[in-house]
Order: structure tokens, then C-alpha cells, then sequence
């Protein structure tokens, strides 16, 4: 069963968007991506909080998650999360196939 995490970083004076930037300039995203089980790895900028940025990141089950958080990925991601002083939430989801497919255009 697919898992998503959507985290929201926050910081001030466009600190978000340069830390996404800088993850995805230096390739560090790019090998996430590369990770086995990965399934989507995409920042997206608040329209209403400029300051905000959304990471959508989903694999495809829980050992996925394990094994990426075990990945010296996470070292990168600590570091430039302290270089750019982040704060962050966390939801995560399951995906529910088809659960709501009449409702989607394809």
C-alpha cells in the first residue's frame, strides 16, 4: 500500500524555496527519486504563503520509508534543513485505489 507524506517547511525570507532549490540544484532530489520504492518527490510553493513550501513525497510502502530515512540522503536533508532554519509539519496518507475515481477526469 503506496504512502504519502506531505511535509511543510517554513522559514523566513524565502528560506523554503531556497532549500528546495538547493536540493534539487545539487541533485540530492534527483537521488531520492533514484531510491528503490519511490514513487513521487515534488516541491510545490504556497500561493497564499510564499514562505511555505510543500514537499509531496511518496513510496510505495512502509520498508521504502525505513530504508530512505536510513540513507545517507537524510544526513543532506538534516543539514541543509538546519542551513536554511526550517520548521516543519507532517500528514501522511495511504492511498486507497480507485476510492474516488468517479469524481476524477482523466
Amino acid at each position: 500500500m503506496a504512502i504519502t507524506v506531505n511535509l511543510r517547511y517554513t522559514g523566513k525570507d524565502g528560506a523554503a524555496m531556497k532549500f528546495a532549490r538547493e536540493m534539487t540544484d545539487t541533485g540530492v532530489v534527483a537521488a531520492i527519486r533514484a531510491e528503490a520504492g519511490n514513487l513521487r518527490y515534488e516541491y510545490y510553493q504556497s500561493v497564499e504563503d510564499p514562505e511555505t513550501v510543500l514537499l509531496i513525497d511518496s513510496w510505495a510502502d512502509q520498508a521504502a520509508i525505513d530504508a530512505h530515512h536510513a540513507s545517507p540522503m537524510m544526513g543532506e536533508l538534516a543539514r541543509l534543513r538546519d542551513k536554511y532554519d526550517l520548521h516543519m509539519t507532517a500528514e501522511r496518507y495511504t492511498r486507497i485505489e480507485d476510492a474516488d475515481s468517479e469524481f476524477i477526469r482523466r
